[in-house]
């Protein structure tokens, strides 16, 4: 697992990106709100490296990320947004969603912006494929 602080403009947030996840590959990127936004473009970028993506109410409606999308992501894409997000608009972003990702499961949740009553929720074994690993 990797987590990094990210603090400059979209472009040098993905090059920092780049370079971390550099000769990584079997990726399962998770990214909130601006980091969903990165990882849907890291893998549209890199797709062969990218073996699933979990993103939680991505904003993808900026940075001009829905004119770059050249051709459908067909990794596994699973996304959960709050209907009463008001930072990011669900029903905008679904409509991205839906054009942009081949394997897409989307889920509209009775939550805010950062899914505060969802997120301990989430099936996370499940959604990371390790329901059969044992935690060390």
């Amino acid at each position: 697992m990797i987590i990094e602080d990210y603090t400059e403009d979209f472009e040098a947030r993905m090059l920092k990106l780049t370079k971390i996840l550099q000769g990584k590959d079997n990726l399962i990127l998770v990214g909130s709100s601006y980091g969903g936004l990165m990882a849907a473009r890291f893998a549209l970028d890199h797709e062969p490296q990218v073996r699933k993506l979990i993103l939680l109410a991505p904003a993808l409606n900026i940075e001009g990320f829905e004119n770059t999308v050249k051709r459908k992501l067909q990794v596994p894409v699973v996304l959960y947004h709050g209907t009463k997000d008001d930072v990011v608009d669900p029903y905008v972003v679904r409509k991205i969603a839906e054009k942009t990702f081949a394997r897409l499961e989307h889920h509209f949740v009775n939550d805010d912006h950062p899914l505060t009553n969802v997120f301990p929720t989430l099936p996370w074994p499940a959604l990371l494929d390790i329901q059969g690993e044992e935690n060390n």
